[in-house]
């Protein structure tokens, strides 16, 4: 098939990579323009921006699904069908351009977590298994009829970019599959039950904060969710600190929540709502991120220091 690709960042890459490796053609990729970044505001291309540039892909810079020049370009390219992973959401005109329409990989087993974040809930609710859906893009965002879909299980370990980097790969494979069979007519299209619908909305700063009044295995789900970007959020000492791994050490135990027990061991404990937290790894405003043990070699820890 004859494939335009619409991708971003950098979990759309394998997909990429994989539809260039299989016999299906890539005519060109579709992706956000480069915008100034850095001190010295220079141009920088999306992921899929500059691995289309180095491998030689013709890359089209969409600014806005306003701009017919762009829109009859794509017309022009005469594409079977749309490819969609981690872009933006098309509009009607867009979806239809192709024969076959427009497809879309999502991070989730859809109908579960519909929206902007799928990965990052399902490690913050503590899911234990997820996956990918393959579906065919409809008006109403990820709601279309399902392909394929591939189930993997979420490790105890996992945080989000590992995540991320997992299903980018397996999602790579169902994307391939789902085009194999729809050039094949062999597509049995499942329609999703609404009833099953959860959501996955953006994430946003005041879901940073760390709330010590939740229980210790609630609050290591969101900093594995969160982890490395943004960043769950603390005060401490009067200063900001992100925390990027935890560990429950105790599910049970009571204490006040955010009041640090002082140990003799290189660890940073903290009671919870319910149970005691150990923080892994952190980073001071203005700073790196360290190690803990690293942490306590700079800094004073008495029984009276809370976090809050």
């Amino acid at each position: 098939m004859k494939v335009a690709f619409m991708g971003n960042p950098k979990f759309a890459l394998p997909s990429l990579e994989s539809l260039l490796q299989s016999q299906h053609e890539v005519k060109a990729v579709v992706s956000n323009p480069a915008k100034p970044m850095g001190r010295n505001r220079a141009l920088k291309h999306t992921d899929v921006g500059s691995y289309s540039i180095q491998n030689n892909i013709e890359l089209i810079e969409l600014d806005s699904f306003n701009n017919n020049a762009i829109y009859k370009k794509l017309f022009s390219l005469n594409v079977d069908i749309f490819v969609v992973v981690a872009f933006r959401i098309l509009p009607e005109d867009y979806i239809s351009i192709p024969k076959f329409g427009s497809i879309n990989l999502h991070a989730s087993l859809l109908p579960s977590y519909r929206g902007a974040a799928p990965i990052q809930w399902a490690l913050m609710n503590g899911d234990k298994t997820t996956g990918v859906s393959v579906f065919q893009i409809e008006k109403k965002v990820d709601t279309g009829k399902i392909i394929t879909q591939a189930k993997i299980d979420i490790d105890k370990n996992d945080n989000y970019e590992i995540l991320s980097n997992k299903l980018s790969k397996v999602g790579a494979g169902a994307l391939v599959e789902a085009l194999n069979n729809l050039e094949k007519g062999e597509v049995d299209y499942n329609k999703q039950d609404n009833s099953l619908v959860t959501k996955a909305p953006k994430i946003s700063k005041e879901m940073l904060r760390i709330q010590w009044e939740w229980p210790a295995a609630k609050i290591n789900n969101w900093v594995r969710g969160l982890s490395p970007k943004p960043g769950m959020m603390a005060i401490f000492q009067n200063k900001r600190i992100k925390i990027f791994k935890t560990l429950v050490l105790d599910d049970k135990v009571k204490g006040v929540p955010g009041k640090i027990k002082v140990t003799a061991n290189s660890s940073l404990e903290i009671y919870t709502g319910r149970g005691l937290i150990s923080i892994l790894e952190l980073q001071q405003e203005g700073k790196k991120c360290l190690l803990i043990d690293q942490f306590l070699r700079g800094n004073r820890i008495s029984d009276r220091d809370f976090f809050s």
